[in-house]
């Protein structure tokens, strides 16, 4: 019952998260400055690119555990062979003109949207939980790197960038907090062995 209730608090608080920030643009920097009196003193002594990469670390690997622990992996692949499975046999099937075996092969198909739909929500899910924490995060690193004169940093081909300046249409410590995640979590998920779509 406690667990129920825990689980459903987090999911309003994911929800909350994800939405509340576009409809109440003012909570992000309430966010961010409540992030900064709880990292300032544990963090504020390091350069912005590494705070930067320290965040991006701690992401990925706490994004990877709660999927590792809240997704049914095992449902996924199933899912994923039936699916390849299926349209293997509906491309045969439709070049041999087996108009008995395509209807078989669309009720297969029809009968499994009801797992394809649980699979979304396990996707969904950990979503939620992972926007609790990321999100202050974003937010206080944006606070930190939008201040006058913003911070900057020497990225390779781009030279000295400002960090609150756009490359394409995300700023520079964006780029930089992808750039590091993206390798931390596939070295975590590769380290805890959890399945990839």
């Amino acid at each position: 019952m406690i667990k129920k209730t825990l689980n459903k608090l987090a999911m309003v608080l994911g929800i909350f998260m994800m939405f509340g920030i576009i409809m109440f643009p003012g909570m992000r920097e309430v966010i961010g400055k409540l992030m900064d009196t709880l990292l300032e003193p544990i963090l504020g002594g390091l350069p912005i690119h590494m705070i930067i990469f320290v965040l991006a670390a701690f992401t990925g690997i706490y994004a990877s555990l709660i999927q590792k622990y809240t997704m049914d992996w095992g449902l996924m692949k199933r899912v994923q062979e039936k699916s390849r499975t299926i349209q293997k046999e509906m491309r045969q099937a439709q070049l041999t003109n087996n108009a008995q075996k395509i209807k078989k092969l669309e009720a297969q198909y029809a009968e499994m949207m009801g797992d394809q739909m649980e699979m979304f929500k396990q996707q969904f899910k950990p979503m939620l939980y992972i926007s609790i924490i990321s999100i202050p995060l974003f937010y206080w690193v944006y606070l930190l790197v939008n201040q006058n004169p913003g911070p900057t940093m020497i990225f390779p081909f781009w030279g000295e960038q400002i960090l609150k300046n756009n490359v394409f249409i995300f700023q520079y410590w964006l780029v930089w907090y992808f750039l590091c995640s993206i390798p931390i979590s596939q070295i975590t998920r590769k380290a805890l062995n959890i399945g990839g779509m």
